[in-house]
């Protein structure tokens, strides 16, 4: 490497080398004087962007994660800590002139900046590069619209956890083309294919390039020492476990799946929460389910979940922290869900799942999907129900429209990749290889039971914290 001194002095130095490992001073070869810290200067030309979002708990991974890079870098690296998917045109404005590369990092991503400007130098800054670990899709599936119907597995996405990286030539072209071109997609389900496909225009743009260094490997795996990233091998430490009595878990049903649905969840999960109850058009006291007085919807079910809200409020149920709204093909691991709560805190208004998003590009807003589970602190539903926010009809978008309400109100949708909408075939299986998810969604074509023991059951020697300290990945 060519090494910068913070006087501004290049040379090749061991004595630099050792600095920035972490020496605080030492004596620059070759000069006579001393230099505070010295670091590679190709590594200024690279920014990284901390993709998190704006719930405390992730401003403080963030935090934590800008913090690391910050020591491996002593200070010379420009790192930005960003909370959202930044715009190309941003981008090209802030860091065009004077970087070369732009990586983008989750919250859970451990960077090796050694490894990773040398993974860098083996490619030309000044042509267009997209880099990351790809994923691809074995089957055509609905959350990435059937794309590619005939050959899914063509295509390849990468994987946000190992990180991705776009060459500065990219960025700028990219700026161009938004404003050009603004973006007009209406449903934003799964960002990364969506970049990808965004950046690939239709064969006019580059392709993925895969980077074996670029790892999901946990950081402890002898397999990791190659890797310009990994991800951390246990979760953070947020406490214990949320209790069982914190949860009360909303099931939505209606008559017709009574037989078929609710069955389901009673050889599966049900055994796990303390507080449930089914809500449905019909009251059947063998499940037992509670009509709420809302006819059945084919679609929508807003009128329905909003009387769940209400009801949740009221001296009716008992008066827990964390209200859980599932559909009655939901299936989940309430162990799991109880590990995650504990590093959210219930005072505040969180309103956390799987986020999607409708007319981003338009100034639209952020929702989450109800069939993978919404999870609403008791704070967030007070909030919700005192801004008067309603539905426009029974079977309008229950999903959709909390997500106008909360947006109106200025509170953020928490998003977790350990929630998923679809069912695990949908999903690449590298992406799922390194979770241990929290639930799916749908029945169509599967075994429900099946699937619930291989992929939501934990051992029943472990409990669920020791097995999500054994998830490669840290999702949060």
């Amino acid at each position: 490497f060519a090494w910068t001194c913070l006087c501004g002095r290049r040379h090749s130095s061991p004595s630099c080398i050792a600095v920035a490992a972490g020496t605080r001073r030492n004596l620059c070869e070759r000069s006579s004087h001393l230099c505070p810290f010295c670091v590679p200067a190709d590594l200024r030309e690279i920014v990284f962007i901390i993709q998190s979002q704006s719930n405390s708990f992730h401003v403080r991974q963030a935090e934590r994660r800008r913090a690391d890079l910050l020591k491996q870098a002593h200070g010379l690296a420009e790192v930005s800590s960003e909370r959202s998917f930044c715009s190309c045109t941003r981008l090209s404005r802030s860091f065009g002139k004077n970087s070369s590369w732009i990586v983008f990092l989750e919250e859970e991503t451990n960077v090796n900046m050694p490894v990773l400007v040398r993974v860098l130098e083996k490619f030309d800054r000044n042509e267009e590069w997209f880099l990351g670990k790809p994923l691809r899709d074995e089957e055509s599936t609905i959350i990435h619209h059937y794309a590619f119907a005939e050959n899914p597995s063509v295509f390849k996405y990468p994987d946000f956890a190992a990180s991705w990286a776009l060459s500065i030539p990219l960025v700028v072209r990219l700026a161009n083309k938004v404003r050009e071109e603004p973006l007009k997609s209406d449903f934003t389900i799964d960002l990364k294919h969506e970049v990808a496909l965004y950046i690939w225009d239709d064969g006019k743009g580059p392709h993925l390039t895969a980077v074996p260094e670029l790892c999901t490997e946990p950081e402890d795996s002898p397999r990791a020492r190659r890797c310009a990233t990994t991800l951390s091998p246990e979760p953070p430490l947020c406490g214990e476990p949320v209790n069982t009595d914190d949860i009360f878990v909303a099931v939505k049903t209606c008559r017709k799946f009574h037989k078929e649905r609710v069955p389901v969840i009673k050889k599966t999960w049900e055994k796990d929460a303390l507080f449930l109850e089914y809500y449905s058009d019909h009251a059947d006291p063998s499940i037992p389910t509670i009509d709420l007085g809302v006819p059945n919807t084919e679609r929508g079910h807003c009128g329905k979940t909003f009387a769940i809200l209400q009801r949740f409020l009221s001296s009716a149920v008992p008066n827990t922290k964390w209200l859980l709204v599932v559909d009655d093909d939901t299936l989940i691991s309430l162990p799991r869900l109880r590990v995650l709560l504990s590093c959210y805190d219930p005072s505040e208004p969180v309103c956390l799942g799987e986020r999607y998003g409708y007319g981003l590009s338009q100034g639209g807003y952020s929702y989450i999907t109800g069939g993978g589970g919404m999870v609403f602190s008791r704070e967030a539903v007070v909030q919700l129900l005192g801004s008067g926010c309603k539905c426009y009809s029974n079977d309008a978008p229950d999903d959709m429209v909390l997500g106008m309400c909360l947006n109106a109100l200025g509170l953020p949708v928490t998003h977790s990749a350990l929630f998923h909408q679809a069912r695990p075939e949908d999903y690449a299986r590298d992406f799922l290889a390194h979770q241990v998810p929290i639930s799916f969604h749908k029945h169509w074509n599967i075994d429900p039971v099946a699937v619930f023991h291989k992929w939501l059951k934990d051992d029943g020697s472990t409990n669920a914290s020791d097995q999500l300290n054994k998830r490669t990945k840290t999702e949060l």
